[in-house]
């Protein structure tokens, strides 16, 4: 994706929004977001931890956001909660083929074809949700054609590109791997997301 200075200065100050609304839902405590109202079956696929996604300029200068997430999938539809260090959920994204919902804490919602876009409205970058309903399980999406694979001794996904992102994928347990790092670099800019999977 080709930015233009204007783009990436407004890629930083949404990040800098998102980090301040982080700041202040601390000082508030805020409540979170209510559960939803379509649950997703008990024995589907789920993970939470701690994310960090960090987007430094060609400048050095750097923002960053962190804080936990948990996905629930169960093949079709999926909930995706980004929260802040105490625990209240800042955003829901939630998708099912050919929709996506983006809604914040105070109720305010972004609509999208794809969660990918979703994302990068709502952060001012991308992040590859998409990619993640696969590579959280430990596999490969389906399109676009991975680039430069690389396995474990195991035969599981270990180092690969796929749709912009370089991959790398470690610390697997029976679900999948409890540690991504995702990496993607745009003119003027790189953007790395980390993502490490609770202990089951």
């Amino acid at each position: 994706m080709t930015a233009a200075p204007g783009g990436m200065a407004l890629a930083g100050r949404r990040l800098r929004a998102l980090a301040a609304a982080g700041a202040l839902a601390l000082l508030a405590a805020c409540a979170g977001l209510p559960q939803s109202r379509q649950e997703i079956a008990a024995d589907a696929f789920a993970r939470t931890g701690r994310f960090a996604i960090t987007v430094t300029e060609a400048d050095g200068a750097q923002q960053a956001v962190q804080g936990g997430f948990q996905w629930r999938d169960d093949g079709r539809r999926y909930l995706l909660d980004l929260t802040n260090p105490l625990g209240s959920t800042e955003a829901r994204v939630e998708g099912q083929p050919g929709a996506a919902t983006l809604t914040r804490a105070n109720g305010t919602q972004l609509h999208a074809d794809d969660p990918d876009a979703l994302a990068e409205d709502a952060l001012g970058g991308p992040v590859p949700v998409s990619g993640l309903r696969d590579w959280l399980r430990g596999r490969l999406a389906r399109q676009p054609a991975p680039q430069d694979l690389q396995r474990d001794d195991q035969g599981r996904p270990a180092s690969f590109i796929q749709g912009g992102w370089q991959a790398r994928l470690s610390r697997y347990d029976a679900l999948g791997p409890q540690l991504l790092m995702l990496e993607r670099r745009e003119p003027g800019r790189r953007i790395v997301v980390r993502l490490v999977v609770n202990q089951p």
